[in-house]
């Protein structure tokens, strides 16, 4: 028993990949062709996905809702740990990569389980209605937006729902008191964390996988 972190080297990482990843052979292809559309690289790993699928699964979720969802690979991961009458309603401001996931979902089977909104996530939010309630929220868009995006979302989740966040360990820089890597985004980070933590109606922990996600659960 050790009270302190294991360091996640890379022969690690790939163990974990090798073991618990999420990926099959339809995410590996949409990784492909999502880097020959000029796709940023910077969605969640396999494994992370797996993490995704355990805690949705585990909360018997049935409506997550997805705040910057790229070429949709983290969308196809929840969708599949839906039952078939689930859905993952994603928010993605560029027209091009909303396209792009609707045409993944459809290769994966899953487009009945997948409804993408295109725009601003800000503007997408405030017009979805407050009911049906989400089971979960996934955040992983512009950081500096991070505490809005839990300010809109909070009211939108169930009781005994959870809010995860993606990126919560700023490329290994969250501890650092005056970052100079993306300053802005790691300090937006460091709130965001700071605020979620301190949260009267959630309970959060962090996860350190991949780039760090930060989950809390709905009193």
């Amino acid at each position: 028993m050790s009270a302190t972190f294991t360091p996640v080297t890379e022969p690690i990482a790939a163990y974990i990949e090798t073991l618990f990843s999420a990926e099959d052979e339809i995410l590996r292809q949409l990784r492909q062709e999502a880097a020959a559309a000029g796709m940023p690289a910077i969605h969640i790993s396999g494994a992370q996905g797996a993490v995704l699928q355990v805690l949705l699964m585990a909360i018997g979720a049935e409506r997550v809702l997805e705040i910057g969802s790229l070429g949709g690979y983290s969308a196809i991961v929840m969708a599949r740990a839906l039952p078939p009458t689930g859905k993952v309603v994603c928010v993605e401001i560029n027209p091009t990569y909303c396209a792009f996931i609707e045409r993944q979902a459809t290769r994966a089977g899953l487009a009945d389980r997948i409804e993408v909104r295109c725009g601003a996530a800000l503007e997408v939010l405030d017009q979805l209605p407050m009911e049906p309630l989400f089971d979960a929220v996934f955040i992983d868009a512009d950081k500096p937006n991070y505490g809005n995006y839990l300010e809109r979302c909070y009211g939108r989740v169930r009781s005994g729902g959870l809010i995860i966040a993606d990126n919560t360990l700023a490329w290994g820089h969250i501890a650092e008191q005056n970052p100079t890597f993306e300053p802005a985004n790691v300090q937006a980070l460091q709130e965001y964390n700071r605020r979620i933590a301190a949260h009267p109606g959630l309970r959060t922990a962090m996860i350190p996988t991949g780039d760090g996600m930060t989950v809390a659960i709905k009193r």
